[in-house]
């Protein structure tokens, strides 16, 4: 898969002290992510089953033993993934998951 953007990922952890740990569990399921070749949320989830499977293409990951939680957007037939949110779980619960 094709990961946009690695940037937002790294934003998150290194702009703010607090969200350090969060990158070795961010960068480790970059690291699956980009070797995967989801055609379907079916895959997603064979490859992650604690993964949220929402409408419109989008799937929640919840990272660090859902500390974190990361939502994308996946265009299958692409094998592209946007990466839309990440945040703390807290912070996750004050987004609309589907406008984002």
């Amino acid at each position: 898969m094709r990961i946009i953007a690695l940037s937002t990922l790294k934003a998150f952890w290194e702009g703010k002290p607090a969200y350090a740990d969060a990158a070795e569990p961010v960068l480790s399921w970059y690291r699956r992510a980009l070797k995967a070749s989801w055609a379907s949320p079916a895959q997603v989830k064979l490859d992650f089953r604690s993964a949220s499977i929402l409408k419109d293409g989008r799937v929640v990951f919840n990272i660090a033993g859902n500390k974190y939680r990361v939502v994308v957007w996946i265009n299958y037939p692409y094998r592209v993934v946007y990466v839309r949110f990440i945040g703390t779980h807290v912070q996750y619960d004050q987004i609309d998951v589907q406008t984002i």
